[in-house]
Order: C-alpha cells, then sequence, then structure tokens
C-alpha cells in the first residue's frame, strides 16, 4: 500500500516532568507540546467563557425569552455534532426552567441543510418565539429572512467558515464570524452551545432567576461525542472538553443514550476512549441522519429512561449496519470508476468528482473520504437528489482548503453551483445536474492551484521507532491514556522492521499477523499479534507470507477478548522490506 513514511520532529522535551515516560515525551513533542502547561486539562483552562464575542448579547436574549415565556425551537443540524448539540442545548434550557422548548432537525432528504424557509415554516407551526440554531445558520440568509418575516427571533449559534455576508439574525455567536478574537477557531458545534449554555447558566443565577443551577459541565460527555465525532482539531481547549467528557464517562456520569451506544458498541464505559467516540459511538448516530431522520438519534441523547435509550440505540446500530452495507457496494462502484479511469489514462484528475444514478445521498461523504485516502486527493462524490439536482459531498488532503476552493469555482462560474459550504477538509455543495460535467474540469482546474500531482501520494506521519522493551501491554497502556487523540493531536505512530512469523486472513478483508521485530533473535524474541484491517480492498495489497521482511507504520492497540487483554500492533501501512 504505497505511501510515503515521515518521522516527526521530537526534539525540545527537556521542559517536560522527570516521571514522565520517555516516550510520551517524544510523543508530546511531535505535536508541537513541548511544556507540561500544554497537558494541563482542567475545566480551569479552558478559555474564558467571555472571551466568545457575542455571548453576552445572545445571553440577554435567552434571558427575555425566559421572562416572556414563549417557546424556543432549536433546529439542529443531521450529524453528530448536530445532535450533541440539539441535546446539550434542549437539556439546558429546560434544567435552567424555560417551560417552552422543542427541537426540529431537517430531514437531509426532504430540507437539506440548515435553517432554510422550509424548516422555518416547519417550525412557525407551533409559533415559536425564538428560533435557535446549533452547528448550523452561518450560511442560512434566506431562513433567518423567513423566520424574521413570520415574526420569530433567530439566535444563530455554528462553528462553519462564514460566507461574504452574515445573516441578519438577532445575535451570530461563531468562533469563525469576521473579525472575531476568540482563541479556538476549532470548536465544534457542540462546544459553541455548551459555551452560550454555560453563559446563559452563570448569568442567570448571578441575577437570581434559578437558585442551585445544574452546571453545564455535567453534559460534557455530549460535547466529547459531538468534538471527537465531527473531526475537528483537538486543540488545547479542545482537549480539555474532551479529556472532561471522558472521565463523565468513565466515571459513570453520562446520559442514558451515550451509555446504551457503548453497550451496543460493545464498549466498556469504564475504559472509554476518544477512538471508541470517534469510530464506534459516532457512526451509530450518524447512521440516523444519513439513512432515516436524526429525530432518532437526538431522542437517544434526550431521554433519561434505560429502557427506551437501549431501545433507541439497538435502531442506531441497525441503521449503522445497513449503512455499512450500502457504503461498501458504493465503495467498490467508486474504486472501479477510479481503476477504469486510471487504465484509460495513467493522470487522474487532481479535483475528482464521482457520480453514480443509484448512489445514497446520505453516504456519499464516506465514499469521498474512502477514495481521498486511496488516491491522495480531493474528492467530490455525487448522488441524486431528485431529477434535475445533484448533492455532493467533497473530501480534502492537507493543504487544499475545500471550502475555498469550491468558493473559488464558484466566483469563477457564477451559475455553476447552487449552494455550498463547509470547512478546509470537508464540505457539501447542491449542483444542477447538467452542470456536472463543467463542474469536473473547473474543480480539476481548481484544485491545481492548490497542488502537483507531485503533491498526490500518500504520507504516514510517524513518532519513529519503539525500543524491543516497549512492546508491552504496558506501553500500549500509557499511551492509550496519554489523550484524548484526535484529528491534528493524533493517535501515536510508529514504524518498523519486523519478520513475519505467522499469517491468516479474516473475512476475506483482513490480515492477521504474528510478528516478531527485527532486533529480536531467536525464537525468545518478543512476538506481537498485528492485524491490517480491510488490507484486501488495496489493489497494491502485497502477497505476504511467514518467513519475509516487512516494513510497517502502526498504532498500539489494547484488545481485549473473552476477558483478557493482549497488546494489538493496528497496521496502517505494509510494504515488504527490501
Amino acid at each position: 500500500m504505497s505511501a510515503r513514511i515521515v518521522r516527526r520532529d521530537s526534539a525540545g522535551v527537556d521542559g517536560m516532568p522527570d516521571t514522565m515516560p520517555a516516550l510520551l515525551k517524544r510523543i508530546y513533542a511531535g505535536r508541537g507540546v513541548r511544556d507540561p502547561a500544554g497537558l494541563e486539562l482542567g475545566l480551569d483552562r479552558l478559555i474564558p467563557i467571555r472571551e466568545l464575542g457575542s455571548i453576552d448579547a445572545a445571553v440577554a436574549l435567552l434571558i427575555k425569552h425566559f421572562h416572556s415565556g414563549g417557546r424556543i425551537t432549536v433546529i439542529g443540524d443531521f450529524d453528530a455534532d448536530g445532535a450533541t448539540s440539539t441535546a446539550l442545548m434542549v437539556r439546558q434550557l429546560r434544567r435552567l426552567g424555560f417551560q417552552n422548548v422543542d427541537f426540529l432537525v431537517p430531514n437531509r432528504f426532504e430540507y437539506g441543510y440548515g435553517l432554510t424557509p422550509e424548516i422555518v415554516a416547519l417550525a412557525a407551526a407551533k409559533q415559536p418565539a425564538l428560533i435557535i440554531t446549533v452547528d448550523n445558520g452561518i450560511s442560512s440568509h434566506a431562513g433567518v429572512e423567513a423566520a424574521t418575516q413570520a415574526g420569530i427571533e433567530t439566535l444563530v449559534t455554528d462553528h462553519h467558515l462564514p460566507a461574504a455576508t452574515l445573516p441578519a439574525a438577532a445575535v451570530i455567536v461563531n468562533p469563525n464570524s469576521p473579525g472575531e478574537g476568540f482563541a479556538s477557531k476549532s470548536l465544534a458545534g457542540v462546544g459553541v452551545a455548551f459555551y452560550v449554555m454555560a453563559a446563559l447558566t452563570r448569568a442567570m443565577q448571578e441575577q437570581g432567576l434559578v437558585r442551585d443551577p445544574k452546571p453545564v459541565s455535567d453534559l460534557l460527555d455530549l460535547v466529547a461525542l459531538g468534538t471527537v465525532a465531527d473531526l475537528v482539531a483537538l486543540d488545547h481547549n479542545n482537549r480539555i472538553l474532551v479529556h472532561q467528557g471522558l472521565r463523565r464517562m468513565r466515571a459513570g456520569r453520562c446520559t442514558a443514550g451515550i451509555r446504551a451506544l457503548l453497550e451496543v458498541a460493545g464498549k466498556r464505559l469504564e475504559k472509554v476512549v476518544a477512538a471508541d467516540l470517534g469510530f464506534q459511538v459516532g457512526p451509530r448516530l450518524n447512521a440516523a441522519g444519513r439513512l432515516d431522520d436524526m429525530t432518532i438519534g437526538i431522542q437517544c441523547l434526550l431521554t433519561d429512561d434505560a429502557a427506551s435509550a437501549r431501545l433507541l440505540a439497538g435502531r442506531l446500530a441497525q441503521l449503522n449496519q445497513d449503512r455499512k452495507e450500502l457504503e461498501l457496494r458504493m465503495q467498490q462502484d467508486a474504486l472501479g470508476t477510479v481503476a477504469d479511469m486510471r487504465a484509460d489514462d495513467d493522470n487522474l484528475p487532481l479535483g475528482l468528482c464521482l457520480f453514480e444514478e443509484d448512489w445514497h445521498q446520505g453516504v456519499v461523504g464516506l465514499v469521498a473520504s474512502r477514495v481521498k485516502e486511496r488516491t491522495h486527493r480531493p474528492v467530490i462524490a455525487f448522488a441524486r437528489a431528485d431529477g434535475a439536482m445533484l448533492k455532493g459531498s467533497a473530501r480534502s488532503v492537507p493543504g487544499v482548503h475545500i471550502r475555498d476552493v469550491l468558493d473559488a469555482v464558484a466566483t469563477r462560474n457564477p451559475a455553476m453551483i447552487h449552494r455550498f459550504g463547509g470547512h478546509a477538509m470537508a464540505a457539501g455543495l447542491t449542483l444542477a445536474a447538467g452542470h456536472l460535467e463543467a463542474f469536473r474540469g473547473a474543480f480539476d482546474a481548481e484544485v491545481r492551484r492548490w497542488m502537483t500531482a507531485d503533491d498526490a501520494h500518500g504520507v504516514i506521519h510517524s513518532d519513529g521507532a519503539l525500543a524491543a522493551q516497549d512492546f508491552t501491554l504496558e506501553t500500549a497502556r500509557v499511551v492509550r491514556e496519554g489523550g484524548p487523540w484526535g484529528q491534528a493531536f493524533p493517535e501515536p505512530t510508529f514504524d518498523g522492521r519486523f519478520s513475519v512469523v505467522e499469517t491468516r486472513i479474516l473475512g476475506d478483508r483482513h490480515l492477521k499477523l504474528k510478528l516478531r521485530a527485527s532486533g529480536d533473535s531467536g525464537r525468545g524474541g518478543t512476538l506481537c499479534e498485528a492485524i491490517a484491517f480491510r488490507y484486501f480492498d488495496h489493489a497494491e495489497a502485497a502477497d505476504v507470507s511467514p518467513g519475509q521482511q516487512v516494513e510497517i507504520a502502526f498504532r498500539m492497540d489494547v484488545n481485549e477478548y473473552a476477558g483478557t487483554e493482549r497488546l494489538q500492533l493496528l497496521i496502517e501501512h505494509l510494504d515488504l522490506a527490501e
């Protein structure tokens, strides 16, 4: 599986405590943390609430509606960040004594993303006095205008990048708003909702509007889940939020829904780590928004009844299984198309657009992500939205800001893209089907302004080699507890040469190995179990046999089976050694 391994710079670890394991010092230095202050993850280290712009105005608006007693409707998004944001906002408003709080989440197949005029019309039937958007709204000019025309005020809380103009909402809270000085631009939507609710809780207590309010920190499990699942950068502020949320989960202080989702994923609450949220809980929650209606997921996060939570988690697990099967078929279609394109012309477009008539619009983002991983270039996968329109989901590579690419395409071709929005690494757009071929060319041309063909190769960042004595279960535990790991603060990856002792194929897709580090000699050397998931999905997968030498990049895993824990290496990259 062709890729280039680049070792991180781990110099400058002298400022860390002597009691810290040398391996952890090296790992942290490779992520730019060379001072113990960067590892202090107490809530007192969070960026102060009032440093987030417009937060006082948001609190004043909410307190006004608390006094008037009008209905408040929270409008969420159909992904895990939107679901956790909605649940946190609804829970805390109700706990503070707001009497009429409900929520709506757009069904992606009927209403599309964000606060659209159509979702405003649906909300208006219940006559809310205030609409609060969470994880959306910064691009909802028409929706905010529709709400204003209906006599409804709007509070926009979002984290997405804004367009050139902002919607005319009563208040906007967004760390990425123009001129905003908040130090963490990487807050997820649920992080923004947390800050707003924390400020509101403090203000209502100071004004004597609520006695002994339940602190919003009780809901940090929701913040941790949404932050990890949305793949925002785990800067220091976000790592505090995730760390504190995980602490609460491990102590059993989490919502019934998250507990049930961990149970159905086979994860033990007292040992949960960020990766469990990203790879197990998040996908099950996201499956509702991809295939059905995220209302199911939000209800799971809102209920306090364990039996109801387990029932809803079971429904989400089944939807996730359906999603996996659908994704596999679509992924095979996409990779087949890429293989055909390479057979015709070995030079793939640097900006790659894929479309099949029968693809499901809720799953195209996952397909784009898989193809991006294989081709090392930005990918947009499209599905049919209706007879005239396509919906696309884009995934990018480091160095190519995909939202800015779409913005440039739209600027150069004003009538081409109907709607778009997103981040540096992921975006969504709507396109008239008749514009697809022209868009392919325009997208590829714009991507070529950001990267060259020489950039389209895989790079695996490694924390270096491990000493023979580090291949232990205890080292794996130390590394696991050294997090939270996630986007922009990645779980440690190591590299080295190994001798293959034994091979097995699992489920026709996964390669199971027993390896001995090349530094070990004879039968007494340390044996390691290792697995390469989806190894045989790669056309370039090498035929690995006992006795061969292999170069691998890997992560350390604590594999628990039948009550016994063992060290297992999770292989990210494998080549036969020259």
